[in-house]
């Protein structure tokens, strides 16, 4: 699993770890069961600090993406509760398609998009 950085962007370095590995799931790229680098193993990978590693590693866990177990490390595991997904997505997505509409972006952009997204994931839906 390659992992770049972008130490010039203003997002958070903790965001982007959590981000792209959200995405290498989305992806397939790693799936349920796949152990992650260590957090020593990915902070010199990277470049990075071991607690901004440990910081990506707890919030992904906090939100159902991984499994933290003293043997393996930090593991791929889906929280399956879809409802609590819904409702988290629901409202990020209500201060984007704000953002959106702010930027007079029609609904049919952000359709067109969003299944343009989907696509890169391989969503059958």
């Amino acid at each position: 699993m390659l992992i770049e950085v972008d130490f010039n962007s203003s997002e958070a370095i903790y965001i982007q770890l959590r981000n792209q590995i959200i995405l290498g799931i989305a992806t397939s790229t790693i799936q349920e069961g796949d152990s992650l680098p260590s957090v020593r193993q990915l902070a010199e990978t990277v470049g990075v600090n071991m607690h901004t590693v440990n910081k990506a590693y707890n919030v992904l866990k906090q939100e159902g993406f991984i499994s933290l177990d003293k043997r393996r490390g930090a593991v791929i595991a889906l929280d399956a509760d879809k409802l609590k997904a819904l409702e988290e997505m629901r409202e990020q997505l209500r201060i984007i398609l704000a953002k959106g509409c702010c930027k007079n972006i029609t609904r049919e952009e952000v359709h067109e998009l969003v299944d343009e997204i989907f696509e890169e994931y391989g969503a059958l839906v």
